[in-house]
């Protein structure tokens, strides 16, 4: 005799548990059933313990595809995962960035060339990528832009330029991905999440959005396939050095000091800070984490 977790009159999944069986047997009702009882049918993950660091947090054997791998952030994630074991294929509309940034991460990073917005393309590059590179394990979703106008000055074209790189060609790739996944019962996908995702932002309304909607995005998609193998978070940087923060603040040092007086540690961060947060995600150390959005700001987004 059996019971089950659910804490209903009748379990839904398992036609044997206590609560499904007739009055007269002895306990009809879960409440009534002995302690010892109520924890043999308790649904738990069957997974090998971990005895290291390297078992816990190593990525070795496994196969990532990040999105907009080439530089910036993108470049500082496939650098992290690759450190992390993992073999790493980047990808981008910039074929020249790709095959530097390939040749700078060494042997265990490949290059294609993949523009987002081609979303009636994504599920031929999924198979092709599978036929030379491998299933991938884990997808990270960093490819983005955006652009700065004030609201009464942009106009809808604005918005799409920006929505349809961060969120619709994102989705549509991740679509193509995790059916493979769904077919192997586990996967990793990760997305770009941003500080706009959790505060105002001005004059980038369009990134806002759709930052906003990409931490929907991972709560929904964790909804349907975290019970399928299937986990789904996100990483939300802070304010890092890259070449684009550089640019968009060089000639406005009023808004430079304004955004490091925000942040805690008065520094900025680096885009391997971001990579070993997605490394994390995608390690067995997190395999009790899904469709979560991790800040990684320096405590930015809390700051005063």
């Amino acid at each position: 005799m059996r019971v089950c977790h659910h804490k209903k009159r009748r379990c839904q999944r398992d036609p044997a548990c206590v609560l499904n069986m007739p009055s007269s047997r002895p306990y009809p009702d879960r409440r009534q059933a002995p302690q010892a009882l109520k924890q043999r049918h308790i649904l738990r993950r069957v997974t090998p313990p971990m005895r290291t660091i390297g078992e816990a947090f190593g990525l070795v054997g496994k196969r990532a595809l990040v999105t907009g791998g080439g530089s910036g952030l993108g470049l500082g994630i496939a650098r992290c995962l690759i450190a992390a074991g993992a073999d790493v294929l980047i990808v981008g509309r910039r074929p020249a960035v790709l095959a530097a940034a390939a040749s700078e991460l060494g042997d265990k990073c490949r290059a294609m060339p993949l523009d987002i917005l081609d979303h009636l393309g994504h599920e031929d590059f999924e198979a092709k990528v599978t036929a030379e590179f491998g299933a991938i394990d884990i997808l990270v979703n960093n490819a983005g832009n955006t652009i700065k106008k004030p609201f009464d000055e942009s106009s809808i074209e604005d918005f799409d330029a920006v929505f349809n790189v961060h969120v619709r060609g994102a989705l549509e790739l991740t679509r193509h991905v995790v059916r493979r996944q769904l077919g192997r019962g586990s996967g990793i996908i990760l997305f770009t999440a941003s500080m706009a995702s959790f505060i105002g932002i001005p004059n980038v309304l369009g990134y806002t959005i759709a930052k906003t909607a990409i931490t929907g995005a991972v709560r929904a998609l964790s909804s349907e396939y975290a019970g399928r193998g299937i986990r789904v978070n996100a990483v939300a940087p802070g304010w890092i050095d890259t070449d684009l923060f550089k640019q968009a603040t060089a000639n406005d040092p009023a808004r430079l000091a304004k955004i490091v007086g925000r942040i805690q540690t008065g520094t900025l961060g680096t885009p391997d800070d971001i990579g070993w947060a997605c490394a994390f995600l995608a390690s067995p150390a997190a395999n009790y984490i899904t469709g979560q959005t991790l800040i990684v700001d320096g405590g930015g987004a809390i700051g005063f």
